[in-house]
């Protein structure tokens, strides 16, 4: 089968569209053909490792010193069920599946094996939402599942007032539509392009952060949710209610001062890593299937633009999410 290849950590050009073994499932696994992926600014960092020097090291013990041991990047899949293990009962072959291929990655290739009952990290598979595309189904586990993850957290109630800031891309528009399920007003955050869009999947209220400060409006909020990672917790401290929560999706430049508020303030910080259920997916597809959550692409880009896919998405300012489309050419 075709599959991209991380031959180092780097830029783009360390991604290599190559022929290597077809995978094959395990008893408790299923075979998926996958028809569509995508890439994440999550997946950009992982293949350069452009973060603090700390970060960094933490990531080469744990994936691998000179290169990932995970060769073939990628989260997200939607596909279509090519075999099964003798263990498996819950998925049949035909079965069309959305998930996650969790920290073993792996996504980016036409074929992956994926556990039925996945233990924590593992990823895992749901039936798809059947008024989505596999493209727009592809979109949903990395970014619906984490946001979901971090607004449970957050306790948000009907009526709250949330900002959330990077609300243009994977995780943040998936969290719009969520906040406003759960009744809170919402208040997105993110630079001009964005602006129309943000308000055509709910928000109540947009920022440009380019032409103004949402900290100084006036306005506070029973949540903030940081995206992207860019907050100053010293300044954002008069926009934020007693006792109210921070929600920190990327935290690696906020470390110190998310701890530094946690000592020193009633302010509740939740950085938790996220890792999503199987639960979750069929929540999250209850939802798209009763209209209540749609996805936003920007681009879609076949396999073999891999590289030109992930330099997209490396300049930032993507609109939701970039889809990868495999086409397997009749191939079994």
């Amino acid at each position: 089968m075709k599959a991209v290849i991380t031959t180092e950590y780097g830029p783009p050009d360390v991604l290599e569209l190559q022929e290597v073994e077809k995978p094959i499932p395990k008893d408790n696994e299923v075979l998926i053909k996958i028809h569509a992926t995508t890439v994440t600014a999550g997946d950009c960092e992982m293949r350069s490792l452009d973060l603090p020097l700390g970060y960094q090291l933490m990531l080469r013990m744990g994936f691998g010193i000179r290169g990932p041991r995970n060769k073939i990047p990628g989260t997200e899949v939607a596909g279509e069920i090519e075999a099964v293990g003798q263990d498996v009962k819950q998925f049949k072959v035909g079965d069309q599946v959305f998930g996650s291929a969790g920290i073993g990655f792996g996504a980016n290739a036409e074929y992956i094996c994926l556990p039925e009952e996945p233990g924590e990290m593992e990823g895992g598979v749901a039936i798809k939402p059947a008024n989505m595309t596999y493209e727009e189904a592809a979109t949903v586990p990395f970014g619906g599942r984490d946001s979901l993850h971090f607004l449970r957290l957050g306790d948000i109630q009907s009526g709250q007032k949330i900002l959330i800031n990077g609300a243009g891309g994977s995780i943040g528009t998936f969290a719009i539509q969520l906040a406003k399920y759960y009744g809170a007003e919402v208040t997105a955050v993110d630079s001009t392009a964005k602006l129309d869009m943000l308000r055509s999947i709910g928000a109540d209220h947009v920022v440009d952060y380019t032409q103004e400060d949402f900290t100084e409006s006036g306005e506070v909020y029973d949540v903030i949710f940081d995206v992207v990672g860019k907050i100053s917790f010293s300044r954002s401290e008069k926009s934020i209610k007693p006792d109210g929560t921070y929600l920190l999706a990327n935290p690696v430049s906020q470390m110190l001062q998310a701890l530094w508020t946690r000592m020193t303030s009633s302010n509740k910080v939740v950085m938790q890593a996220a890792s999503g259920t199987i639960g979750d997916l069929v929540f999250l597809r209850e939802l798209i299937e009763e209209g209540k959550l749609r996805t936003v692409i920007d681009r879609t880009y076949p396999l073999e633009q891999i590289v030109e896919a992930h330099r997209y998405v490396e300049k930032g300012g993507k609109l939701g999410n970039v889809v990868i489309t495999v086409a397997h050419n009749n191939k079994t």
